[in-house]
């Protein structure tokens, strides 16, 4: 038997017959479309917002995006909380705790990508208590939902999918430690994902951000705690990032490639919410942290590499060569060399040499700090050695 957040996994052996029973549930209510971001203030309404604040990033906070959603909230965001950095640090988390906190807030709005996504999650889940949030990103405390405030998450990117996670990623500086957190009482109420607001979003996190897609999309259908429900999003997720990403990053006023996009994201988003992440996630951790590769690009950046290993170990099923059948390849090794293509046409790295890893001593860091509890979750469980191996593979 599998447990895992609201996932319920299990395996029932009857007359040599596996039966697998599952459950899927995504408590949040998804508004998505063109101009939808102007309903900010009848979305406030539904989860009973008086005293808001706006958690964004600085550049929307300079560029007046972040006066228009104050404007739209008729009065009821009552501060500003910009002082995120790109994947997000605890101390971040506990300064946005202390404006809610301050204000009194009763519910928030996050705008951005991953990182404001991540640090308004974190900070809604204990607005109302008194501690900071090492306790509950380290320190095992669990999250209470008394303590919570409701998030309202509006997508400015086409890639993380945290507008309907429940998962913050974190880093305590202090502790050399990034990690997820999550609990049920952090998912958004309301995820808006409206493809105007990635018009302007420039061509190289437009890649980066798209290749994490493609990378929730096919981790989460190989994942072990696969489920019908998110393989069939995988599929349709993927197909729509192998024929639109490029589009988008070659003509970013495309509004129709955007609207794909923003489309792939979101339901990569409900494919991966159950079974999670596995090898290419866990190894974007220390490739980020050490080498600060941007997060979507270190995710891809073992993907294609992944592909072809699962599909040479953990194939015996053939649901990998079905994956990339209907995603229009004739086998997994020909998907995995479109991707290694499609970084190579976007800029995208892809050798430990160009990020500035080459030795035999950074090599074996890179190897430790990628082992983390996603492994497990590979179709066939990952070893140091095989990580190893992988990374040297990929040196030059």
């Amino acid at each position: 038997m599998f447990v895992y957040g609201k996932m319920f996994k299990k395996y029932y052996c009857f007359r040599e017959v596996i039966f697998l029973n599952w459950d899927f549930n995504l408590p949040v209510k998804l508004a998505f479309g063109v101009g939808r971001h102007k309903e900010l203030s009848a979305f406030i309404d539904e989860i009973g917002g008086q005293v808001g604040v706006l958690v964004c990033s600085r550049s929307f906070a300079k560029n007046g995006l972040a006066d228009e959603f104050v404007s739209l909230a008729n009065g009821r965001i009552k501060a500003v909380f910009s002082d995120i950095r790109p994947n997000p640090t605890t101390d971040n988390v506990n300064a946005c705790v202390a404006v809610m906190r301050e204000v009194n807030a009763d519910f928030a709005v996050a705008l951005g990508g991953g990182s404001p996504m991540d640090c308004c999650k974190a900070a809604c889940a204990i607005a109302k208590g008194d501690d900071l949030i090492e306790p509950y990103h380290s320190g095992g405390k669990p999250v209470s939902s008394a303590e919570a405030i409701p998030m309202i998450a509006v997508a400015t990117t086409s890639g993380t999918a945290s507008e309907v996670t429940n998962i913050s990623v974190l880093t305590d500086m202090s502790k050399n430690l990034k990690q997820p957190m999550n609990d049920p009482a952090m998912y958004p109420k309301i995820a808006v994902i409206d493809p105007v607001l990635t018009l302007t979003v420039p061509p190289q996190v437009t890649a980066s951000t798209g290749l994490d897609v493609l990378s929730h999309a096919i981790e989460s259908y190989w994942a072990t705690l696969n489920q019908p429900i998110c393989s069939a999003c995988s599929i349709y997720s993927a197909r729509l990032v192998f024929e639109y990403l490029e589009r988008a990053y070659n003509h970013p006023d495309d509004l129709e490639a955007r609207e794909k996009m923003a489309e792939a994201s979101i339901v990569a988003g409900v494919a991966f919410s159950h079974p999670r992440t596995t090898g290419s996630h866990a190894c974007s951790f220390p490739l980020t942290n050490i080498y600060g590769v941007p997060h979507g690009e270190a995710c891809a950046f073992t993907l294609d590499y992944f592909v072809k290993f699962n599909a040479e170990h953990a194939d015996a099923d053939g649901r990998i060569s079905a994956f990339a059948r209907d995603c229009g390849f004739e086998s997994p090794q020909a998907m995995a060399d479109e991707i290694s293509a499609m970084k190579k046409r976007m800029g995208m790295r892809s050798t430990l040499e160009e990020i500035g890893c080459t030795t035999d001593e950074q090599i074996d860091e890179l190897t430790k700090k990628s082992m983390s509890m996603l492994m497990k979750r590979n179709p066939i469980e990952l070893t140091e050695e095989d990580i190893y191996n992988m990374y040297i593979a990929l040196r030059y």
